[in-house]
């Protein structure tokens, strides 16, 4: 008999073929997330169990569900579940690492071209029909070539942004509790500066942090203080580094040039204000968002979760 899992929304197909083979799988929700009690209720009497990002596998949840033996995550990050609860209770935890680090680099860049060039303006500013002719002061931008960039996180999507940094010759700085090798430095271009001197001297902040209790608000009312006037801020990590309500006070009040967000401290709620501001780009938390990766992303979960139920060590295991 094939153990039974909760995917808890649909997946892609060839994800979900490869789940019938090993496993006899119930699909949560389509279009829409699972409420926490839906979860709850779902999971029980299931061995696996596939969670989004989006899913809060907290103590209660966990608790719930005496036949769970592995959570498998399909995400990068893990915050959304209770790690130390499903170690205490001999549940696996997974993520998927890796599949998604140059797309989120990729967006990375367009978050930061589309900020620095004012595009989304400009593209609306075109489709009203507005668009009269040249003009010298038309939607005037800040230039990013031979700028400093500031990375805050110098892992493996902060690296990729440092490395297509380098096709803009620009000054690579980073802040991270763990400095890079001589050697990585060297292959990055990139320079150790504490946190707040990144602050206060990039032209380019780019936020790639993981987060955890050290890392939420980390860009905090007193940090986003030390930014530049004339610097532009991006963050394509997670909401809760940043204090939201805090950036969109500093935006409104001209204290910063621009941002750009693909995550909200709260989601998928948004902090009221950004919506009517124009210096700030608001993207629906889309960074891996291409068929390829995301394709990865459940193939590798969907391996993650097989793994674990066959009795074997998962190759992503986290706990």
């Amino acid at each position: 008999m094939k153990p039974k899992i909760l995917i808890t929304r649909e997946i892609l197909p060839e994800a979900l073929d490869y789940l019938k083979e090993h496993t006899d799988y119930e699909i949560g929700a389509t279009k829409r997330n699972l409420t926490k009690e839906e979860i709850i209720k779902k999971v029980q009497g299931k061995e696996g169990l596939l969670s989004l990002l989006v899913d809060d596998i907290d103590k209660e949840v966990i608790n719930s569900a005496p036949s769970l033996k592995i959570i498998a995550n399909c995400a990068v990050g893990y915050n959304n579940i209770d790690i130390s609860e499903a170690k205490k209770k001999g549940i696996l935890v997974t993520n998927t690492p890796g599949v998604l680090t140059e797309t989120t680099a990729d967006l990375t860049w367009a978050l930061i071209m589309a900020v620095a060039r004012k595009i989304p303006q400009a593209d609306q500013y075109t489709r009203r029909k507005k668009f009269k002719g040249w003009e010298l002061d038309l939607f005037l931008g800040k230039e990013i070539t031979g700028k400093r960039l500031g990375i805050i996180g110098m892992g493996r999507i902060g690296k990729a942004v440092a490395l297509r940094a380098q096709a803009f010759s620009m000054e690579i700085v980073y802040s991270d509790p763990h400095r890079l090798t001589p050697e990585e430095e060297e292959k990055y271009k990139a320079s150790a500066l504490p946190l707040d001197k990144l602050l206060s001297t990039a032209d380019i902040i780019t936020i790639h942090a993981s987060l955890n209790p050290q890392t939420f608000h980390l860009i905090s009312r007193e940090k986003i203080n030390l930014i530049r006037k004339d610097a532009v801020l991006i963050n394509a990590a997670r909401g809760p580094i940043v204090d939201e309500k805090a950036l969109a006070k500093a935006l409104e009040k001209g204290q910063i040039w621009g941002a750009g967000l693909d995550v909200y401290e709260k989601e998928p709620e948004i902090e009221t204000k950004l919506f009517s501001l124009d210096n700030v780009v608001l993207l629906p938390h889309i960074a891996s968002a291409t068929y390829e990766t995301r394709l990865r992303m459940a193939m590798m979960a969907a391996r993650n979760l097989v793994q674990g139920l066959k009795g074997e060590k998962p190759e992503n295991l986290v706990v």
